[in-house]
């Protein structure tokens, strides 16, 4: 059986970028965006709890910084099947050498890349252009106890967000900053 994804590495350890191997002929292409045998490298013999699917309407909204803390801290897959969109991970992982360093990844219908975020790190994304859909495979599932967020605009994060912000929610303005005694999450 040949690979269906090349797995390459970011800058920050642990997180991920699964390059998908599309096939096809003139009819189009077939395209795997998961398998359990070839990922269990980076799944770390976990499984897929929770599948989600979003839709965003505008170009330049912002979504995130979400996280769930341990017992219910997840791994996530994240994939754009529509559109094109900036998606960040946030290392928050206490004594991590990349604690508190951001990577972001373009995602788009045509790229075929999936950005893995692993547990303790938290995610977000702008759009970049309107009508986008994204896709998450989830390892835990939705807790609404240990879910968390951080402000998309601290600027203890500096994320280079690549449009001008626009439709934001009002919970995700609301995120905190992160204070200066931050020591975040331990797995």
């Amino acid at each position: 059986m040949s690979a269906r994804f090349n797995i390459i590495s970011t800058p920050l350890k642990d997180l991920h970028i699964l390059q998908r191997i599309p096939l096809g002929d003139n009819r189009g292409y077939l395209e795997r965006l998961f398998c359990t045998e070839e990922l269990q490298a980076i799944l770390s013999c976990k499984q897929i709890m929770q599948i989600n699917h979003t839709f965003t309407q505008k170009k330049g909204t912002v979504r995130g910084m979400h996280f769930q803390h341990p017992p219910h801290a997840e791994t996530k897959f994240i994939m754009c099947l529509q559109g094109e969109v900036f998606d960040v991970a946030v290392d928050l992982r206490h004594n991590s050498p990349s604690f508190l360093q951001w990577h972001g990844e373009l995602l788009s219908a045509k790229n075929h890349k999936t950005l893995v975020i692993p547990e303790g790190f938290a995610h977000g994304f702008q759009t970049l252009m309107d009508d986008c859909e994204l896709i998450y495979l989830h390892t835990a599932a939705y807790n609404p106890e240990t879910e968390d967020a951080l402000n998309f605009a601290d600027p203890a994060l500096d994320i280079s967000w690549p449009l001008p912000l626009s439709d934001i929610s009002k919970r995700d303005q609301n995120h905190p900053l992160i204070e200066q005694n931050y020591k975040g999450i331990n797995l």
